[in-house]
C-alpha cells in the first residue's frame, strides 16, 4: 500500500486515483474547487464520471501541503495550460518525491513540452512521464488498459510500473521521455482532424488515410524534437492515435466533428465541456513545424480551418491535390 498525491480532480485524474485506489492505494487528490472537493468525499462522486461511485480511500482537498505530506509519489494531472501556474503553487513541497506527468500537451506561449516546463521551474525535479491508449472513462471502470511510463531514472520507472500493475492494467518501461510526451500531445492533432472528416460526412477510407499520414507528421515532428522514432509506432503514439481517433469518448475527436457540422470553435468548446487540449496543440505543432522545417501538410491545413476560416471540404480538397509524391 502507498500514499500517492494527485494533482487534479478532472476525469483522468479521478480515474487513475479510482484504479490506484482499487489496487490497495491510499489516495489525496487536489482540486481548485471546493464545490468538488465536497462532492468527491461527502457523496464519492466525480462530475465527470457521473456513473461511478468512488472508492473510500480516495480523499480530496483544495491544500497542496495537505495532499502531497506523506506521500510517494506526485501524479500531476492538470490540462496542459495550467501546467506551469499550479506547479508554481506546490513545487515547494515536492522534495525528493518523483513528479509525474499524467497530462498530454504543450505550453502555449513558450512552445515547450511540459517536462521541460517542471525542470525549468524546479531544476533536478525526479520526473516521469505516463502516457497511452486509454479514456477515463473506461479506466474508471477497470476496462484492460496498456500504458507507457518513461523516465531517465529506471527507480522511477519500476516504481510506477510495480504501483499500477494489476489485472486490469499494465505498464510498459521506457526511457524516451521526449517522445513518449510528444506522443500523447501531437495525437491530439490529429484526432481532431479525424473528427472534422466525420463531420463532414467522410469515409473509412480517408479515416485510415489520416491515421496513416498523420501519424507520418508526428512522427517526424517529434524526432526532430528530440524523441525516438520506434516510440512513435507504440502505446504513446500509434496506440493512443488509434484510441483517440476511434472513440466517441475523445473530446478532441468530437471538437472536430462540430467544427466539420458547421459549429464555431466557441461553440464547440462550450458543447464539449471540457478542455480540448488539441486546440492549443495544433497552433504549437504548426509554429514547431515551421521552426524545426518539417513537412506537415495536415497540420498546416488543420490550422488554416481553425485559425484561417479554411471549409473544411475546402480543406479536404486541398489536401488531396496536392503534387504527387513517393510514400
Amino acid at each position: 500500500m502507498k500514499n500517492i498525491a494527485v494533482i487534479g480532480s478532472g476525469s483522468w485524474g479521478i480515474a487513475l486515483s479510482i484504479h490506484l485506489a482499487k489496487c490497495g492505494n491510499n489516495i489525496k487528490v487536489w482540486s481548485f474547487s471546493e464545490e468538488e472537493k465536497d462532492l468527491i468525499n461527502n457523496e464519492k462522486k466525480c462530475k465527470f464520471l457521473p456513473n461511478v461511485e468512488l472508492p473510500e480511500n480516495i480523499r480530496c482537498f483544495t491544500n497542496f501541503e495537505e495532499v502531497i505530506k506523506d506521500t510517494e509519489f506526485i501524479l500531476h494531472v492538470t490540462p496542459s495550460k495550467f501546467t506551469r501556474e499550479i506547479f508554481k503553487q506546490y513545487k515547494q513541497y515536492v522534495g525528493q518525491k518523483p513528479v509525474i506527468i499524467c497530462s498530454k500537451g504543450f505550453e502555449k506561449d513558450s512552445l515547450k513540452t511540459l517536462d521541460e516546463v517542471i525542470k525549468e521551474e524546479l531544476p533536478g525535479v525526479k520526473l516521469g512521464v505516463l502516457s497511452g491508449p486509454s479514456h477515463a472513462e473506461e479506466v474508471s471502470i477497470a476496462i484492460p488498459t496498456v500504458l507507457v511510463v518513461a523516465s531517465e531514472d529506471r527507480e522511477i520507472s519500476n516504481l510506477i510500473q510495480d504501483t499500477f500493475m494489476c489485472p486490469e492494467m499494465r505498464i510498459y518501461i521506457s526511457d524516451d521521455v521526449k517522445g513518449v510526451e510528444l506522443g500523447g500531445a501531437l495525437k491530439n492533432i490529429i484526432a481532431f482532424c479525424a473528427g472534422v472528416a466525420s463531420g463532414i460526412g467522410l469515409g473509412d477510407n480517408t479515416f485510415a488515410a489520416l491515421v496513416t499520414r498523420g501519424l507520418g507528421e508526428l512522427t517526424r515532428l517529434g524526432v526532430a524534437l528530440g524523441g525516438e522514432k520506434d516510440t512513435f509506432y507504440g502505446l504513446s503514439g500509434l496506440g493512443d492515435l488509434i484510441v483517440t481517433c476511434l472513440s466517441e469518448h475523445s473530446r478532441n475527436r468530437k471538437a472536430g466533428k462540430l467544427i466539420g457540422q458547421g459549429k464555431t470553435l466557441e461553440e464547440a468548446k462550450k458543447e464539449v465541456g471540457m478542455v480540448i487540449e488539441s486546440i492549443d496543440n495544433i497552433e504549437v505543432a504548426y509554429e514547431l513545424g515551421k521552426m524545426h522545417n518539417v513537412y506537415m501538410p495536415i497540420v498546416e491545413t488543420v490550422y488554416q480551418v481553425i485559425y484561417e476560416k479554411l471549409d473544411p471540404k475546402v480543406a479536404v480538397h486541398n489536401l488531396m491535390t496536392r503534387a504527387k509524391k513517393s510514400e
